[in-house]
C-alpha cells in the first residue's frame, strides 16, 4: 500500500474502502459455497469436469475491484486514482477447482462494457457448465486527460502521437492502458484462485474486437511486458495490482480481433513475442469484416503465424457476417458452443 500524495485522512479512507471490498467479496463466496448441498464429486482429482448442457445455478458478483489505475475525472478536471472492476460468474454447488475463463469486451478502446448483454449471456453459458467466468472492465480513451505521463510510457506515447488522426492517437495510448489492466486482472485472479475455486492449470483468456486484441497480447506477451515500462515511481497504483503473482495461459479465444497491439509492441521495442510456447488459439471472424485493424484478413495472418510456429490454431469462418457477429451459427452451433468444444479438446477437460 502506497501513501501516494494523499493526505492521511484520504489514505485511511482508501485503505478502509479496499479492506471492506475484500471482506465483502470473501463473505459472498463463502456464503455461496454453503448455499447448497448439491455438491458434485469429480471423477478425476487432476482434471476438472464440465457439463455439456447447462446444469448449475449461476452466482453473479458484480463490480469487484481488482486494482487501481490512473484515469481522467471530468468533474475534478484531473487525472486521479480510478477503481478497476470485474464481474464474476460462478457455478453454485461445486467446491473442486474449476477452469477459469476471463473475457474482455470490445469497443475500439473508446468504450464498451463488461456488462454487454452478449458477454453476460456468455458468462451464464460457461458458469452454468462448470467454469468460473470473469468479465473485465479496463481503461479506455475516456480515461485520458491532458496529462498522459501516468498512463503509458513515453516511447509508446511518442509513436501514438505520430498518428495523424487524433482519435487514433488516443486509441493507441488506451491500448497500452487496457493491456496493463488486463494483466492486473489476471494477477488478481491468481491471487484469489483458492477463494474462487480456480484450477490455475486451466486458464483461458478471450475477447471480442479490442478485447480480442488485448486477450491475444495477454496470452503471447511476457509477464513483465506492459508492466515494467512504466514503473512504480511513475505509476504508484501498480502497487495495488498483485505484482508478485504469475500465471500461465493455456488458451486464447478471439472474436473478430487482430495482432495490432503485438505489432505495435514490436515496432516500439524491436522485440516480437510469438514463440512455440504460446497458448493455443481459437478465432471466429466474419468474412465480410472490413473494420480498420480487425479485418477478416488479420485472422488469416494470425493463422499463418501459428502455423509457422507449429502451434494449434483454429479459425471459424463466419461466412457473410460483418464485425460483431455475436449471433452467428455455424453447423447449428453458436460461438459459445464452438468455444466450448475447442476448450474441452485442447485442455483435455472431462465432460459429462
Amino acid at each position: 500500500m502506497s501513501f501516494y500524495s494523499m493526505s492521511n485522512k484520504s489514505f485511511i479512507y482508501v485503505f478502509l474502502s479496499r479492506l471492506m471490498i475484500g471482506v465483502l467479496f470473501t463473505l459472498q463466496f463463502l456464503l455461496a459455497s454453503c448455499a447448497t448441498d448439491d455438491t458434485v464429486s469429480e471423477p478425476s482429482p487432476f482434471v476438472p469436469t464440465v457439463q455439456r448442457q447447462a446444469r448449475y445455478e449461476v452466482e453473479k458478483v458484480k463490480d469487484v475491484v481488482y486494482g487501481y489505475g490512473f484515469g481522467y475525472d471530468a468533474e475534478l478536471d484531473s487525472t486521479v486514482e480510478t477503481a478497476l472492476m470485474l464481474d464474476v460468474y460462478r457455478p453454485m454447488g461445486i467446491t473442486s477447482p474449476r477452469p477459469v475463463y476471463m473475457f474482455l469486451h470490445g469497443g475500439g478502446f473508446v468504450g464498451g462494457s463488461k456488462s454487454n448483454e452478449n458477454i453476460e449471456a456468455m458468462g451464464e453459458y460457461f458458469a452454468s457448465r462448470g467454469w468460473v467466468f470473469l468479465s473485465i472492465d479496463y481503461r479506455t480513451t475516456a480515461h485520458i486527460g491532458k496529462d498522459v505521463s501516468k498512463l503509458a510510457p513515453q516511447e509508446w506515447i511518442d509513436v501514438a502521437l505520430q498518428n495523424p488522426e487524433q482519435n487514433r492517437s488516443a486509441q493507441f495510448i488506451a491500448m497500452y492502458m487496457a493491456q496493463r489492466d488486463a494483466k492486473a486482472a489476471m494477477r488478481w485472479i491468481m491471487a484469489n484462485a483458492e477463494q474462487l475455486s480456480i484450477d490455475e492449470n486451466f486458464i483461458t483468456v478471450g475477447g471480442s474486437s479490442a478485447g480480442a486484441i488485448t486477450a491475444l497480447a495477454l496470452g503471447v506477451s511476457n509477464l513483465d511486458d506492459f508492466v515494467n515500462e512504466l514503473g512504480l515511481e511513475d505509476d504508484p497504483t501498480l502497487e495495488t495490482t498483485n505484482l508478485q503473482e504469475t500465471y500461465t495461459i493455456n488458451s486464447i479465444i478471439s472474436y473478430w480481433g487482430s495482432s495490432i497491439k503485438l505489432d505495435l509492441f514490436e515496432q516500439i521495442y524491436g522485440e516480437q513475442r510469438y514463440d512455440r510456447n504460446d497458448p493455443r488459439l481459437f478465432m471466429a471472424h466474419g468474412t465480410m469484416d472490413n473494420t480498420p485493424y480487425t479485418e477478416f484478413s488479420k485472422s488469416l495472418d494470425l493463422l499463418n503465424i501459428y502455423s509457422t510456429l507449429g502451434i494449434y490454431a483454429e479459425l471459424l469462418h463466419l461466412e457473410g457476417y460483418d464485425h460483431g457477429a455475436w449471433n452467428a451459427y455455424v453447423n447449428n452451433k453458436s460461438l459459445s458452443d464452438h468455444s466450448f468444444d475447442f476448450l474441452v479438446q485442447q485442455q483435455g477437460l472431462n465432460v459429462q
